[in-house]
């Protein structure tokens, strides 16, 4: 017999805030009567933390205590033992988005070492002949909005062969003038990132420009920490030798779920950087690192 599950939120986004109600309906779709051993939904919030492979030597300890941090858990019951009717059946549910004693719910977010996921499972106990069925829901959190007022903290940058740093051979190097600057380096998650870049002079041909932006991710404990920096996008800005003296506009968008307000707690850490990545024409790079601090208000 073909029975299907499923959840429906109520919010088409699925953006939800701590005191907030997490409501919608389960839906059991059936031919015929079903009949089941009661209906249960449970929501829960999860930060996984996994280590890089290159510090599993180093930490072995702590990679053996890398334990899922529990935010929230909560558990009720939909529907008791019976049956439920052939054809659609919607069943509402709501539960409070309410963390016990002093945890906070941080935003979602999906990284490579660490991943804060928030998730409502509706599982459908049935008979022994019959297989138990099961259906999972991910929902978003955003963190509660900053109250404080934030100071955009412009950066103006100068790129030319005597700025570089991690450079053996300087005198190998080509001679040029990159000039630029952010609007700000304190950035609000939902708004882009803004500034301008612009090439002075350059003695060989530029290949390209781009913007790439970074996740930090950090998790340790007593036994120490590991520390581990991946692309989470890269843009093109400028394509080619572009003209000089031309002002070239940056513009990058946050990209959801990947991003989240810069988080610091005792067992791990996630901050951003943006480079800013000048290929000239042989290949040879020219990378400016930002620090970026994000938040939402």
């Amino acid at each position: 017999m073909n029975v299907t599950l499923d959840i429906k939120l109520k919010r088409a986004n699925k953006v939800y805030r701590e005191g907030e109600a997490l409501a919608g309906i389960v839906v059991v779709v059936s031919k015929e009567a079903v009949q089941h051993q009661g209906i249960s939904l449970t929501m829960e919030g999860l930060v996984n933390l996994q280590l890089s492979s290159k510090s599993v030597g180093v930490f072995e300890a702590f990679y053996n205590s890398v334990k899922p941090i529990q935010l929230i858990s909560s558990n009720i019951e939909v529907a008791k033992a019976g049956k439920v009717p052939g054809g659609r059946t919607e069943i509402p549910f709501e539960f409070l988005l309410h963390t016990k004693g002093n945890k906070v719910l941080y935003e979602t977010y999906h990284g490579v070492f660490v991943n804060i996921q928030y998730t409502l499972r509706c599982d459908m106990k049935r008979s022994l002949l019959a297989k138990d069925l099961s259906r999972t829901c991910e929902f978003m959190v955003h963190s509660q909005k900053q109250k404080a007022k934030l100071v955009p903290n412009p950066v103006d940058f100068t790129i030319s062969p005597e700025t570089l740093q991690n450079v053996q051979e300087r005198s190998l190097l080509p001679e040029f003038l990159i000039r630029g600057h952010l609007d700000a380096t304190n950035c609000v998650i939902s708004q882009p990132l803004t500034g301008e870049v612009v090439v002075e002079h350059s003695q060989v041909p530029i290949k390209s420009i781009e913007l790439q932006l970074v996740r930090v991710e950090t998790c340790g404990c007593a036994e120490g920490y590991a520390r581990d920096a991946t692309e989470i996008q890269n843009i093109q800005i400028a394509e080619g030798d572009v003209c000089h003296a031309l002002s070239i506009p940056i513009y990058m968008v946050f990209p959801r779920l990947f991003t989240c307000p810069t988080l610091e707690t005792t067992n791990f850490k996630v901050e951003f950087e943006v480079n800013v990545v000048i290929v000239l024409h042989d290949d040879h790079l020219i990378t400016e690192n930002f620090p970026l601090k994000l938040c939402r208000v």
